[in-house]
């Protein structure tokens, strides 16, 4: 079984498959570092600092 390649979204950090994000159409990356799944956006102080308005998982830095 092969492990799908992530990608993060250079706009929003969005993780996904995909080349262009589903969310913001923007262009993905293959560079990458750091990793954060945010369940309630509302409460998380990491979601405020990074300005996350959604649930999902993200990217802390994408180049």
């Amino acid at each position: 079984m092969v492990a799908p390649i992530l990608r993060a979204c250079r706009k929003c950090s969005r993780i996904t498959e995909l080349d262009v994000c589903p969310y913001c159409n923007e262009p993905t990356s293959r560079d990458w570092q750091g990793y954060v799944i945010i369940n309630d956006y509302e409460k998380s102080e990491i979601a405020a600092k990074m300005n996350i308005r959604s649930n999902g998982k993200y990217a802390l830095r994408v180049r």
